[in-house]
């Protein structure tokens, strides 16, 4: 297994297979205007597939399908059967806004897909329209029924903003669990799109506790030899759910996560400002072994530690400039996969 300066192994793909999206959430998408990646530079299934190889071969055995929206991504069950075919991926994932769920969780359970993680920010429709841009809340409600009865469970993601929906945490974790889902609550993160970040807008994770200790009782930490990015805790009905720390208390000790874009950028962390192109080496015709070597040789250099140095910033300012998101669409949250 390749593991890194710091003996971080490579375990862990997030897969970018669009960055269009359907929605436009305010901390990843909050301007009006965006530029698109070409759609001749976005990688085949065919492609897709091959790099998957290179990375399995380096120790990855965790793949998670991200977007933008990946239902919007034609086809997509295609791409899913090709992957559930390799017995070397442990876990088979896919995160999605729920939108298009609904019409799709059966195809992608019949493909193999494992596990579905749904973004649910709130469960008021007015509130929902603000932050999405769109009224979908009935169709994403519907989607996460729909996946919940086909995959028997799967999990909720909310981003928690002061001011926003950090009063909704409690609803949430009694929705969840009238559908086996189990809730993670994220800390405000001030990267990629998100231009509107302040650190007082971000509701740390003790202090989510002590909001949900004010109805529950205390939770009670789950001890876990995992480097998953939410630190999870059980209830005294034994309801769990996950908080993930990003912001206040990073994990960067532990993760063994990268992403690759749509159009095949590698990114070996998230406040990565630069990747590496790989679809370049792909279609020039370069041999899977010098493919392999690249990426084997450029994880063993990896010293990011991108949420620890944000952490000690002096000026914890947004990440990007708006100017330069323009520039450049793979610092987007939408076009690298979150």
């Amino acid at each position: 297994m390749t593991r890194d300066v710091f003996e971080r192994p490579l375990r862990n793909l997030r897969l970018s297979v669009t960055d269009r999206c359907n929605l436009r959430c305010a901390y990843c998408m909050p301007e009006q205007d965006y530029v698109w990646l070409p759609k001749d530079d976005l990688l085949q299934f065919e492609e897709i597939e091959a790099l998957v190889e290179l990375f399995l071969d380096e120790g990855v055995d965790k793949v998670r399908l991200t977007g933008g929206e990946p239902l919007l991504r034609r086809d997509l069950p295609v791409l899913v059967r090709g992957l559930a075919a390799k017995p070397r991926i442990r876990d088979l994932a896919l995160t999605t806004n729920g939108v298009l769920l609904a019409g799709n969780a059966q195809a992608l359970k019949d493909a193999g897909l494992h596990r579905v993680t749904v973004s649910l920010d709130t469960l008021r429709r007015d509130r929902f329209a603000g932050l999405a841009r769109f009224d979908e809340l009935d169709r994403v409600t519907q989607g996460i029924d729909t996946a919940a009865r086909i995959f028997g469970e799967l999990k909720l993601d909310t981003v928690v903003i002061r001011g926003v929906n950090d009063d909704e945490l409690i609803d949430l974790i009694e929705f969840g669990k009238a559908r086996n889902a189990e809730v993670r609550f994220i800390e405000y993160m001030d990267v990629g799109g998100a231009t509107q970040w302040s650190m007082d807008r971000v509701v740390s994770r003790t202090q989510m506790l002590d909001a949900i200790a004010q109805r529950y009782g205390a939770a009670t930490p789950i001890a876990e030899d995992s480097s998953a990015p939410a630190r999870r805790y059980r209830l005294a009905d034994g309801t769990v759910f996950g908080i993930i720390a990003s912001t206040t208390a990073p994990f960067c000790s532990d993760c063994d996560r990268s992403r690759l874009t749509a159009d095949g950028m590698w990114y070996l962390c998230l406040y990565a400002t630069e990747g590496k192109d790989l679809r370049r080496a792909l279609r020039s015709g370069a041999p899977p072994a010098e493919i392999a070597s690249m990426i084997r040789s450029v994880w063993q250099q990896r010293r990011d530690r991108g949420a620890e140095d944000r952490l000690t910033s002096d000026a914890r300012t947004p990440l990007i400039p708006l100017d330069r998101l323009r520039r450049d669409p793979h610092l987007e949250m939408h076009t690298r996969g979150g």
